[in-house]
């Protein structure tokens, strides 16, 4: 391609509502452009890389098993009705009426639509299992979109399914898929880890996230120092077991803290440390509150306050809520003496408190001298917390370690969450009706290329691996008005494309440090520059990488590129 005639638009200054390196470099050297919040348009250079990933993805989903289909972004209402989640979903989901009044909604995943179209077309377990998938434009309306195409309301994602006769063959796909995406992330160069994560409103049991090791990912990722342990901040269990100490039981006793109500303020003004306080905070179940005692330094992690009630919504009551439940306000709440309609769990690390201080239900009141079981009782003791950097790994290897993560891939076991909805059945060998079992997995294919420039990045611009960058070389002719100089460009713009190589010429009549600086800004593996020394037959070679130059006479570049490249 040559550059005087492409459509790069570079920038020089970082636009001012960019706030991470992937946004500002993605946007300066002519990827992207944006349209409106959270939406945009890819340029050239954005789609040929948009196109590496997806071919490298279509390569390993192909090998897996799974077959490609194209689905509509469009989907009727009623779908997402039998499956429940059009009530559920919240308004994430982008809803919109045709001309006739009918409900539809902008795909934002294809659950309900696969699910339906298997339900219609397959009606026996000779064609099962069977795996599908698509690569599309999905549609979220975010909250608030933000980090350029980290998270948008519209976004590029390949999205499989699978459908299975039993759970042996579904655990056979999960883990080809699992296999799958490790090499797709593998091939893009990234440095990423598989974590347990939680379905969320995907539904089912067993899920994986692929995490790229980033500073500025959302997610927080618990990994053991010692092994190959990794797992959202979310899902990582906690197997500290916790010792009672032996000093003689208190008398409860109400004490005065005026205006204290944190932790740390009733900790201090009190003198006894944050280990000794019980933490008490007001979740809604579902329909049902639930009172979630922790110790005073962990924090509670509501996705494992869901699982222990199988629930399928937890959030923490509202002030209002809590001043009606528990008659006081958050910063004095304690499990002693409450209403007995509200049950009361507590964190294994609860039990061990000996002589703690809890909240006494009344404004400016606290108990010091509390003693679990003998003061208040629990109905049941579970993991509820948060797991802390120190703590011991859950596979008993080594300790825990956090790191921040962008989340580029998820695998899911389904289950029966979708099909038994939707009534998507098959006849076994024995002619009965059986519900099928399904599989979901997802690659953000947009937040991939983010991630990857992230990763692949310096002071002067984005640094692509060779698999996914728009081009392999970069040929610059420094004067194109030299005679010597245009004739021999032009002779290796043509050599090099039938050699098979991806070539982008600036062949642009610019001055010199526009040229190299808008190269280093798009990133390509290798710069071959046409310069004063054409009429000798030697360019001068940099890999962008290393920044290593060289020069090579013309009769040596395709073995020296070949090594270069390394393909």
């Amino acid at each position: 391609m040559k550059q005087s005639m492409s459509f790069i638009p570079t920038l020089r200054e970082v636009p001012a509502d960019a706030e991470i390196k992937s946004h500002q470099l993605l946007l300066r050297a002519g990827f992207i452009r944006q349209n409106a919040s959270g939406v945009y348009s890819y340029l050239p250079l954005g789609q040929r890389v948009l196109q590496k990933i997806e071919k490298i993805i279509r390569e390993e989903m192909n090998r897996a098993g799974a077959i490609e289909l194209l689905m509509p972004a469009l989907q009727q209402a009623e779908l997402w009705q039998e499956s429940g989640r059009w009530y559920s979903y919240g308004p994430e989901l982008m809803r919109l009426k045709d001309r006739h009044d009918r409900d539809f909604a902008l795909g934002a995943t294809h659950e309900e639509v696969i699910t339906a179209l298997v339900r219609d077309e397959i009606k026996t377990y000779k064609r099962l299992p069977l795996t599908l998938y698509q690569i599309q434009t999905k549609f979220r309306d975010e909250k608030r979109p933000r980090f350029g195409l980290l998270r948008g309301r519209e976004f590029i994602m390949k999205d499989a399914y699978s459908f299975h006769t039993s759970q042996e063959s579904l655990d056979e796909v999960y883990n080809k898929m699992y296999e799958a995406y490790s090499n797709v992330f593998r091939r893009c160069g990234l440095n990423f880890r598989a974590v347990i994560a939680d379905s969320g409103a995907m539904g089912g049991k067993d899920t994986h996230e692929f995490m790229v090791l980033s500073d500025v990912g959302e997610d927080t990722i618990a990994y053991s120092d010692t092994s190959d342990y990794a797992a959202n901040i979310e899902m990582a269990p906690v197997i500290t077991t916790y010792e009672k100490s032996d000093e003689p039981l208190r008398e409860l006793e109400k004490v005065h803290t005026p205006e204290k109500k944190s932790i740390e303020e009733v900790s201090s003004f009190l003198n006894v440390p944050r280990e000794k306080c019980i933490k008490s905070l007001l979740f809604k179940v579902d329909e049902k509150y639930v009172l979630v005692l922790v110790r005073g330094d962990h924090e509670v992690n509501d996705v494992k306050v869901k699982n222990l009630f199988e629930a399928s919504v937890v959030e923490l009551a509202s002030p209002e809520e809590t001043k009606q439940i528990m008659q006081c306000s958050v910063g004095s709440l304690g499990p002693i003496g409450v209403n007995a309609e509200v049950e009361v769990v507590a964190d294994k690390a609860v039990q061990a408190i000996v002589n703690g201080v809890c909240g006494a239900n009344e404004e400016g009141y606290h108990y010091i001298g509390v003693n679990p079981d003998r003061d208040f009782a629990v109905s049941q003791y579970a993991d509820l917390r948060f797991i802390q950097e120190g703590d011991p790994s859950p596979d008993g290897q080594g300790t825990i370690r956090f790191a921040r993560g962008i989340e580029v891939g998820h695998v899911f076991k389904l289950g029966t969450r979708y099909s038994e909805a939707m009534n998507a059945t098959y006849l076994d060998e024995n002619g009965r009706t059986q519900t099928m079992i399904m599989g979901c997995y997802g690659i953000g294919v947009s937040r991939t290329m983010a991630a990857i420039a992230e990763q692949f990045s310096d002071e002067n611009g984005l640094v692509w691996p060779v698999a996914v960058a728009p081009f392999h070389l970069h040929l610059i002719s420094v004067n194109p008005k030299n005679d010597e100089q245009r004739h021999l460009a032009d002779e290796l713009y043509e050599k090099l494309q039938n050699d098979g190589y991806e070539v982008l010429y600036d062949d642009r009549h610019e001055r010199p440090g526009v040229k190299f600086a808008d190269s280093d800004l798009i990133g390509i593996p290798v710069r071959i520059t046409v310069g004063k020394r054409a009429g000798e037959g030697i360019v001068e070679m940099k890999v962008r990488q290393t920044g290593e130059t060289m020069e090579v006479h013309v009769s040596e570049l395709n073995e020296t590129i070949q090594r270069l490249l390394a393909i």
